[in-house]
């Protein structure tokens, strides 16, 4: 049950939320800025020292819906686990 959970990063709800969703296109990541990209964007803040814990539960249609763009991001990025973890998915809606 999730309101058991105490201490995590993100938690993925259900059988159509995986991280790769997380990572992509529902709202939540964990990106840090690399390349040079700290100069117009942060890392670590005030807010850095704040604990969150992160839900997200996607539906049959929500996966349906972003899915594809999840897909073609993670093969940009040759994350290719990434873009399994959705076709699985999509496979099974």
């Amino acid at each position: 049950m999730a309101t058991n959970v105490k201490n995590a990063g993100s938690v993925f709800i259900g059988n159509y939320s995986c991280e790769s969703a997380g990572d992509y296109a529902s709202g939540t990541n964990h990106t840090l800025p690399t390349n040079g990209y700290a100069r117009n964007t942060s890392g670590v803040s005030l807010d850095s020292f704040l604990k969150k814990i992160t839900f997200q539960k996607l539906t049959k249609k929500g996966i349906k819906t972003i899915g594809p763009a999840i897909e073609l991001m993670a093969e940009a990025e040759q994350l290719f686990a990434n873009k399994n973890a959705v076709t699985l998915r999509l496979k099974n809606v």
